[in-house]
């Protein structure tokens, strides 16, 4: 069940976010402004390639890997193979994992590895495989790491991954009360700088004053009864953008994917404006991360996009809502999705009592789990051109479907992708803490 009494109550909000998740989705635009200048120092910015390369290989853990391969293969189109390199292993753990070279793999190829952790053996050994192959590896990974320092001294090139501005004036757990502004009006992403103010309840705990505004007890699985931190998830917010922006410089000096400096502010200028119409301090009904999430609770999302960077939002979105809220959710692109997703709009999917037992003890009967439609276009409605939004939308009303749109403003590709990508991943942020990571 959603807590909606606690989507109002920023304090208590905080306190639930033992992951800084919404710290991490409101810090994604400062994530992409260092991870540029990193790009920069690291020489990116200068690289005169002698053209493109023939594949693109990409390696890496965990949800934001995959989401940097999706969105590097929708932005590269039919100009170059993208092949994201999928991890074996007994384990998801970092020590278990291995990765492995297609065969035809040569020096007219580039692989990119990216991972938030670093520590990876398996992707040390993909590295070195890859050198002495002559294909040119460029990682981005935490600095002084054992992979960083493969990749250098393979004659490779790494870049440090960006981290949250707020570990770097060593911002810890127990400061909850500094994450979260409670201004009644934004006027701008809140500073992860600013001093924190002591929480009653005691360094790191969760304080029993968020109990009035219904924080669980019994939490789910983004949260430990512990003060230590819990391991992050790899779903969280400005994680994506910390990996991905550097190669993104990368690939547009090979041509790939058009992708400059300025257009790079300008998505960071974007994922700022998103962050204040959809920040804790923003009330639900004026917030559209928070009404999503609201929509969401109690039903099985249908994700349906139109457009190959709407669809890369989509899966995203789809993995976020299972690894942050524990909350499944289905996504296909227009206009297959209306016949692969069209039985499961005629009725209850799960849960419902038989209709025809008119004595049935409806006071226990559980909740009839419903579809709901999510449409995300990557462009606007009056942007013109074919689109199956008319037939998605009649579909839905012929089965009192309920619907949810979601429509970026005008800009480049990438700024309309990054709006789309942060409201939903405000909306999952919200869906895990107002439900206590179970849905």
């Amino acid at each position: 069940m959603l807590d909606d009494s606690l989507l109002d109550a920023p304090e208590a909000l905080a306190r639930a976010d033992l992951h800084d998740l919404l710290r991490g989705a409101a810090e994604a635009g400062a994530r992409v402004r260092t991870a540029v200048r990193h790009a920069t120092e690291s020489g990116l910015t200068e690289l005169k390639p002698d053209g493109r390369p023939r594949a693109v290989l990409i390696a890496g853990p965990g949800t934001a890997a995959t989401g940097v391969a999706d969105l590097i293969g929708a932005l590269a189109g039919t100009g170059c193979p993208v092949v994201r390199l999928a991890p074996t292993g007994v384990a998801p753990a970092a020590g278990a994992l291995r990765w492995s070279l297609p065969g035809w793999t040569g020096p007219v190829d580039l692989l990119l590895i990216v991972t938030p952790d670093g520590t990876e053996p398996g992707l040390t050994l993909l590295a070195e495989q890859a050198y002495r192959r002559g294909c040119t590896v460029v990682a981005v990974a935490p600095a002084r790491t054992p992979l960083a320092e493969s990749v250098e001294g393979s004659h490779g090139l790494t870049v440090p991954m960006a981290t949250s501005p707020a570990a770097a004036y060593g911002t810890t757990y127990g400061e909850a009360e500094s994450r979260v502004s409670t201004r009644e009006e934004p006027t701008g992403p809140s500073d992860p700088t600013a001093p924190a103010q002591p929480d009653p309840a005691g360094p790191g705990s969760l304080g029993r004053p968020g109990a009035a505004h219904g924080v669980p007890e019994d939490r789910g699985p983004l949260t430990s009864p512990h003060n230590d931190p819990p391991e992050a998830p790899a779903a969280a917010p400005g994680t994506l953008w910390a990996l991905l922006t550097p190669l993104l410089v990368l690939l547009d000096r090979t041509g790939l994917i058009a992708a400059p400096v300025d257009t790079l502010q300008k998505v960071a200028d974007r994922l700022d404006d998103v962050a204040e119409r959809c920040g804790p301090a923003i009330t639900t009904y004026s917030n559209p991360a928070k009404t999503l999430a609201t929509e969401l609770s109690e039903s099985l999302p249908l994700i349906w996009t139109e457009g190959q960077t709407a669809g890369m939002a989509g899966r995203r979105f789809a993995a976020a809502l299972a690894e942050l809220a524990g909350h499944a959710a289905l996504a296909a692109e227009l206009p297959e999705a209306l016949p692969a997703h069209a039985a499961l709009l005629a009725g209850g999917i799960a849960g419902g009592a038989d209709s025809d037992d008119f004595f049935r003890d409806r006071v226990e009967e559980p909740a009839v789990l419903r579809a709901r439609v999510v449409l995300l276009r990557e462009r606007p409605s009056d942007a013109g051109g074919l689109t199956a939004a008319p037939a998605a939308r009649e579909l839905t009303h012929s089965h009192d479907t309920p619907l949810s749109e979601l429509e970026p403003e005008d800009g480049s590709d990438l700024e309309r992708l990054a709006e789309l990508i942060a409201i939903t991943d405000f909306a999952a942020v919200y869906l895990a803490l107002a439900s206590g990571g179970r849905s």
